[in-house]
Order: C-alpha cells, then sequence, then structure tokens
C-alpha cells in the first residue's frame, strides 16, 4: 500500500518510516528561459498616449501629425513637416519609457517624404536570433557561473543551473551588459 502512496520512497528501496538520504534523491535543475519580445499591451497603450498627445499638444495643431500601427509589430508616423514628424517620434519613445517598454526593442527610420507629407517608420523587433543568442551565451560560459548551461531553443534561449542563484547572478550579468537587445526572463522554475 505504501508503495503506491509514496513512489518515491518505493523507487529508493525505502522502509516505512525511513527517509532517503539526499544523496538518493536528485533535485531537478533550475530554469529560465531568455527572451526578446514586446508586451503588445503596453506598447498600444504607449502609442494611444502619444496619439492623444499629438492632438492635444499645441506644437502639433495643423500639422496634421498621426501615429498608427502597420502591421503587428510595425509603427507609422506621419506628418506635415519633417521637424514635427520627429517630435512625434520623441513623444513616442517617451511614452513607451513611461510604460516600461525597452527602447532598444524599437527602431525606427529617417523622415522620408511621402507625397505632400514626411513619414517614420519604426518597427518593434521581437524573438533573439542566432547571433545574439550566441553571444548571451558566451557571455554567460565566460563570466558566468560555472555550473550554468545554455541552449537555444528556436526564438528564446534556456539557461539551467543547480541553483536559483545561479540564475540570478546570469540574470544580474546579462543586466549590466551592455547587449543592443532587450530581453526578458520567463519560464523561471
Amino acid at each position: 500500500m505504501w508503495r503506491t502512496c509514496f513512489p518515491v520512497l518505493a523507487q529508493h528501496k525505502v522502509k516505512w518510516g525511513q527517509y532517503p538520504v539526499s544523496s538518493e534523491v536528485k533535485m531537478a535543475d533550475s530554469s529560465m528561459d531568455i527572451v526578446s519580445k514586446v508586451d503588445r499591451q503596453e506598447a498600444d497603450n504607449a502609442l494611444g498616449q502619444a496619439a492623444k498627445e499629438l492632438v492635444t499638444r499645441f506644437d502639433f495643431k495643423g500639422t496634421e501629425t498621426t501615429i498608427e500601427w502597420k502591421g503587428e509589430l510595425g509603427v507609422e508616423i506621419s506628418s506635415s513637416t519633417e521637424d514635427r514628424a520627429k517630435a512625434a517620434l520623441e513623444v513616442f519613445r517617451e511614452k513607451l519609457i513611461k510604460r516600461g517598454v525597452s527602447l532598444k526593442s524599437f527602431t525606427a527610420g529617417d523622415p522620408r517624404v511621402s507625397g505632400k507629407d514626411y513619414k517614420i517608420n519604426g518597427e518593434f523587433k521581437a524573438g533573439i536570433s542566432q547571433e545574439q543568442a550566441k553571444k548571451i551565451g558566451k557571455i554567460i560560459r565566460d563570466e558566468g557561473p560555472k555550473n550554468v548551461k545554455t541552449q537555444v531553443q528556436g526564438e528564446e534561449l534556456r539557461v539551467t543551473g543547480k541553483s536559483r542563484d545561479d540564475l540570478q547572478q546570469v540574470q544580474q550579468l546579462l543586466s549590466e551588459s551592455d547587449l543592443d537587445f532587450a530581453v526578458q526572463y520567463t519560464n523561471y522554475r
């Protein structure tokens, strides 16, 4: 009966009332995923706030300045003057910062003429490329805890270690590193 209730004890052939020695039962390694993605809801809120400010600010009156989504991760700013288009981009960046979205995940082009308007296209970057994953893996191997391993899984990087403390050291190491892309930590176990 007790073998069905306590399979760990039965697996290690421990008698009832005795507990297995810690070396007999292996603890699972801790792991986390390093990803680079944008919180679409926060970016949408920042875009909405920026659009509202562009409508109400005095210096944007009469310039027909707009900001809107183009596709899933693209943003387009349109204005009748080049300097107002650049100013609208700065307003959007300020709103992204206030909403907690990293500017490393957003890239914007230069203003271009489109008919009588100036347009700026921007895009949010999502996912970790192979080169970026190799760069993170090299930083962890060179400067991180020795018993931490990395594995690329599509557009994310799985980091496993013996303890959660090791994973926290990796997080601190990567936050102190000067990476040219934003990283987030998910599936922390």
